[in-house]
């Protein structure tokens, strides 16, 4: 009767619209006071609490204002400029320039969401330029920003650290660099989708042409000026205002310099495609060369770099060196970015760190409300037997560890349609985690396979809350975004396969580090 009550009461209020985190606490006091009465209600304000006083969570709000702090201070942009100058002349190089700025930027974030909203304002636009539709230049964004989740540091595999630890503890430096090869995977599948994508016709590319001669300063193919006609450098005259297509909605675009250095902030138009007339010319030279960038342009970019390159590097250095704990490591992290911004890069003014502190706080506190309620839900169906049950119950189900393992994936498939990493690692890790124990296998792979899963269900209707940050940038609906995240889909759950059924991919790095 209990385990009806939780799992219906949970899902008719997720359908509702309730938010997650009050669902799962709702469903749970409402279990609670079916199973053992009003009384049994008073202790619960206790376990709440005592699932946030970990020492191990601490990590995530000090994870989160170092992100915080590097987005507010370009450092996204350089990213994006040290990978364009990199890999920018290769074929479909604004594609693999999305992917690698994503890497980047997935080693500093930790979330997905947030990389999609620090890359996507000038990425999106950027795709678009060089052919690819709306839909599909918002979807290979929502796409690379899953790897936020996978990579080190990711503030899922500290949660999932935390929650599996009653059945087998496994640290987070392990799961950290578990995460290396399937995000690189990600990263690789992603770029092969982008690659065999269908572009627009001639009529695009003549469009694309003549706006970027009209950028430059060129005229029918000739030179306003006396520079060479490969200089892809903005010309010095002061741009007009783009005007929308007719039919279209109207289109700004910031001529502020972006704080990373020249990258522009984009706001594209309504129609299907984005043509040159939707970014500025400092946007033109992303993606547009036919050779790679002089190693000088290559050299100064990675010192504008350098900054946010720093963070992984301190944050994984400390803990695999052994010269801090992954949550000391996530406090140094903050108080480097807080330095880097005020003293460094000097783009992050006094009068900013209130704003910082107030959007970091916000988000920290979003995540630990999910884990107060979650821990809730995670205790009912532990105390009355409920993970026991579905635990023997699909172990009964049949002999083939094969078919188990699919029906898990399947279920996690579906469940990260609707609930965000942390909800689903509360809900299911009880049930899963004894079952994949039992068929042999590891703690980390089961943290890895169980991330990818999640990381997917960030680009998966009907909440795909990746893809609805995408489709906004992009300003198409959120179901033309769906219609081209299919492709980038399949590719994932390739992935996932993979990483299901090959544990070397997950396990080999941290085995050959002695972790």
């Amino acid at each position: 009767m209990v385990e009806i009550v939780l799992f219906s009461v949970f899902l008719v209020l997720l359908f509702l619209g309730v938010p997650v985190a009050f669902s799962m606490g709702l469903s749970a006091f409402a279990a609670i006071l079916v199973g053992n009465g009003v009384n049994a209600l008073f202790p619960t304000s206790g376990i709440m609490y005592a699932s946030l006083s970990s020492e191990t969570l601490l990590a995530i709000p000090f994870f989160i204002l170092a992100g915080v702090i590097m987005e507010m201070t370009g450092i996204s942009g350089r990213l994006i400029e040290l990978a364009d100058k990199c890999v920018g002349h290769r074929k479909s190089g604004i594609a693999l320039t999305t992917i690698l700025a994503a890497l980047l930027f997935s080693s500093i974030s930790g979330s997905g969401p947030a990389t999609v909203a620090a890359l996507g304002a000038i990425l999106i636009p950027a795709l678009a330029k060089h052919g690819y539709s709306k839909r599909h230049s918002a979807s290979l964004v929502a796409s690379a920003g899953e790897m936020g989740i996978v990579l080190p540091p990711s503030i899922a595999f500290i949660v999932f650290a935390v929650v599996a630890s009653d059945y087998e503890r496994v640290s987070i430096g392990r799961l950290f660099m578990a995460g290396v090869v399937p995000g690189v995977l990600l990263a690789i599948a992603f770029y092969l989708v982008a690659r065999y994508l269908p572009r627009e016709g001639e009529k695009m590319k003549q469009n694309a042409a003549r706006h970027t001669d009209k950028a430059l300063g060129r005229v029918g193919g000739k030179l306003l000026t006396g520079r060479s006609k490969n200089d892809t450098t903005p010309a010095e005259p002061v741009v007009e205002e783009p005007s929308a297509p007719a039919g279209a909605g109207s289109g700004k675009v910031s001529k502020q310099p972006y704080a990373s250095g020249g990258v522009p902030t984009v706001t594209a138009v309504n129609d299907a495609i984005m043509t040159l007339e939707d970014i500025t010319p400092e946007d033109v030279s992303i993606g547009n060369r036919k050779t790679r960038a002089p190693w000088p342009e290559i050299g100064r970019a990675f010192l504008r770099a350098i900054p946010g390159l720093l963070v992984p590097v301190i944050i994984l250095g400390g803990i695999y060196g052994g010269i801090f704990t992954p949550t000391e490591s996530a406090a140094v992290a903050a108080v480097y970015a807080l330095i880097v911004g005020l003293f460094v890069t000097r783009e992050l003014k006094f009068r900013d760190i209130f704003k910082v502190f107030t959007t970091a706080g916000i988000q920290s506190s979003r995540i630990m409300i999910i884990i107060a309620a979650a821990s809730l839900f995670a205790y009912v169906i532990t105390r009355y037997r409920i993970a026991s049950v579905a635990a023997d119950a699909i172990l009964s189900l049949t002999d083939n560890v094969v078919l188990i393992i699919l029906l898990i994936n399947l279920i996690l498939l579906i469940a990260g349609m609707f609930l965000d990493a942390i909800s689903a690692f509360y809900l299911f890790v009880p049930i899963f985690v004894p079952v994949l124990l039992e068929l042999d296998v590891s703690i980390t792979t089961i943290g890895v396979m169980m991330t990818v899963n999640l990381a997917l269900g960030l680009v998966t209707p009907p909440v795909g809350l990746d893809l609805f940050v995408a489709a906004g940038i992009a300003k198409i609906p959120f179901g033309e975004a769906v219609k081209g995240i299919w492709p980038f889909l399949g590719a994932g759950i390739v992935v996932l396969m993979l990483i299901t059924f090959v544990p070397w991919l997950s396990n080999g790095l941290p085995d050959l580090l002695g972790l």
